[in-house]
């Protein structure tokens, strides 16, 4: 099989394995994570024990870590951007290539930066999310989609990480540490993570902060649903993540 070998935000390698990680994807709406552990402490323990990037302070790149031992990859969590991309650059790309399961394995032990992506694309129904390093990327087609983990992908051009993809994130919402619900989403829920994303990201987003009627009645509208589904306990885990996502919005 052919040796595959990607590079991180300031030239770190890694070798593309046939190993994905198989813990299931926990999409909380601020990030993707695909992780060992359950709680905060569970984390930190998680974070000492592995190498990587990281966030320090005010610093918040992706975070890859890697065990020190085999070098392999460890876990990962991955932020949203809050900026959608226009509807004709959103309906017009990427062009995704085939998925190729596998893990990583970094070339060395040390540590390293992975800048977040900054643009996000919907597909139609939000079937998938796919964040984007910047706008640029879709100057070229992608070269290869490595499954690094179930329905979460790592986006290659000539070499580098370029972003990352999520396939049917509504079945992976969850609050943070919880683990997802397995039942199957219901239609209300698919509906609603539609539009939480759309009051979460420009130029919804914007409308909402500053003041405009008819995005507040938009927010108050999907708040209500959320509460009323909870109540009702249809998908409860999956709008308490939800309403975790729009939480800021609804209090300011």
């Amino acid at each position: 099989m052919m040796t595959i070998q990607v590079t991180f935000g300031d030239d770190r390698f890694a070798t593309v394995t046939d190993e994905p990680l198989r813990i299931p994807p926990r999409f909380t709406g601020d990030s993707v994570d695909v992780v060992p552990y359950g709680d905060r402490r569970g984390r930190e323990r998680f974070l000492g024990g592995t190498f990587g990037s990281q966030e320090w302070l005010w610093d918040t790149p992706d975070v890859l870590r890697f065990d020190p031992d085999s070098r392999e990859l460890a876990g990962v969590e991955l932020q949203m951007p809050y900026v959608s991309a226009c509807a004709e650059t959103s309906l017009r790309g990427p062009v995704l290539p085939a998925v190729r399961r596998g893990g990583l394995r970094a070339e060395e032990v040390r540590a390293f930066r992975q800048e977040t992506c900054t643009v996000l694309c919907r597909a139609p129904g939000d079937s998938v999310l796919t964040c984007l390093r910047d706008l640029d990327v879709l100057q070229a087609p992608l070269d290869a989609r490595i499954g690094i983990a179930p329905d979460v992908a790592l986006l290659v051009r000539r070499g580098a990480v370029v972003g990352w993809s999520l396939t049917d994130p509504v079945r992976h919402l969850a609050t943070a540490y919880a683990a997802p619900d397995p039942a199957p989403p219901s239609p209300a829920t698919r509906a609603l993570l539609g539009s939480c994303l759309d009051l979460v990201t420009d130029p919804l987003l914007g409308q909402v902060q500053d003041g405009e009627p008819a995005a507040l009645a938009r927010l108050r509208e999907v708040h209500r649903a959320l509460v009323v589904q909870r109540g009702a306990g249809h998908d409860r885990h999956r709008a308490d993540a939800l309403l975790s996502l729009i939480g800021n919005l609804v209090e300011g």
